[in-house]
């Protein structure tokens, strides 16, 4: 990865900060209302992997001169547009659908975030956010595929400690990305 694609990524950190604090609102109303319905969990949940799906395909494809591989931050995004829309489309689903397709989206995200983090793990500092925040998606993806009958209520639950460590850790990367601009001083580690 070159010094443009840190310069993108610090660019474009504002992002990273917006799918974080997206993943926060969504995290405090799977807290505050734990007991709705499948209807309007499946609409909550479209809404964010829509809102987070569109945002990492348009930074994958806004930055695709100067990222390596970035067509992977492409397919996380579509990962997203497609699980919000199937969720939006498609609302009375049953939980073992919802869950199902909870765990797959959590899944392939999870490891496209573990494999961007290990690809950046010496171009930023704090690519261990990025690999917590994937290795932690790959368990919940895991826990609701192993279990896809838990319930609306346990779903709720789960994805809202989910959300809300995901969303945390975004806003510190994004807001170390945005000072390191600001401040001018290199986010990226010197190349070895």
């Amino acid at each position: 990865m070159t010094g443009s694609t840190v310069s993108n990524l610090t660019q474009h950190w504002w992002l990273l900060a917006l799918r974080g604090v997206f993943a926060i609102i969504f995290a405090l109303i799977a807290f505050a209302l734990p007991g709705i319905t499948l209807f309007a969990l499946a609409i909550l949940f479209g809404a964010y992997a829509l809102v987070n799906g569109l945002s990492a395909a348009y930074t994958a494809i806004r930055c695709r001169h100067a990222i390596p591989r970035w067509w992977v931050h492409l397919l996380e995004g579509l990962a997203g547009v497609v699980a919000g829309i199937v969720a939006l489309a498609m609302p009375g689903l049953t939980v073992l659908a919802v869950t199902l397709i909870v765990g797959i989206w959590a899944l392939v995200t999870g490891v496209l975030e573990v494999l961007t983090g290990i690809r950046l793990r010496h171009e930023i500092v704090g690519e261990w956010m990025l690999l917590t925040n994937g290795i932690l998606s790959v368990i919940v993806g895991l826990l609701f595929l192993a279990r896809p009958l838990a319930g609306a209520v346990a779903m709720a639950w789960t994805l809202g400690v989910y959300a809300i460590i995901i969303g945390v850790l975004r806003l510190i990367l994004a807001v170390r990305l945005h000072g390191g601009a600001r401040a001018g001083t290199p986010v990226a580690h010197a190349p070895s």
